[in-house]
């Protein structure tokens, strides 16, 4: 019960840090659409793609807990069922831990650094979160799919 405390926890502190708006202006006062930053636009695309990937997490603490649950009130469940169901909270925990290691990976580039450097890695990191966000919508299917199975 506590470990779901501390799941609880650590998923609102996530989402939390992550709630910030996304067209904050900068310390000399200027807003997201009006700065010369040629970078802007891959930069709120990166966390559109985040924002909407966010909310997956929420979805994915459910399921498994309600996997979970089920496992643990069904003490007559047959070998097969419980593993596949073990393997499928594996898999959501997989993809949740894809979300969190890309969003503690990404740390977007100063504005002091080189444009064309700093529109690389944003764009690297478009496709790093497509993909964050397709293994969580395909985790998140499996396990509706083995969830809706007796």
């Amino acid at each position: 019960m506590k470990l779901t405390y501390k799941l609880l926890i650590l998923f609102l502190v996530v989402l939390a840090a992550c709630g910030k708006p996304s067209n904050q202006g900068d310390a000399e006062g200027n807003d997201a659409e009006g700065n010369d930053n040629p970078n802007q636009a891959l930069y709120d695309q990166v966390m559109n793609l985040h924002d909407e990937a966010m909310p997956k997490m929420e979805d994915i603490y459910k399921i498994k807990s309600q996997l979970q649950e089920k496992i643990a009130n069904s003490p007559d469940l047959v070998k097969e069922r419980k593993e596949a169901l073990e393997h499928i909270i594996l898999v959501l925990d997989s993809a949740n831990n894809a979300m969190m290691g890309w969003m503690h990976q990404f740390n977007p580039l100063p504005d002091s650094t080189d444009e064309e450097q700093a529109r690389a890695y944003l764009e690297s990191e478009i496709e790093k979160i497509k993909e964050v966000n397709q293994t969580m919508i395909n985790a998140l299917e499996q396990a509706k799919e083995e969830a809706s199975k007796n």
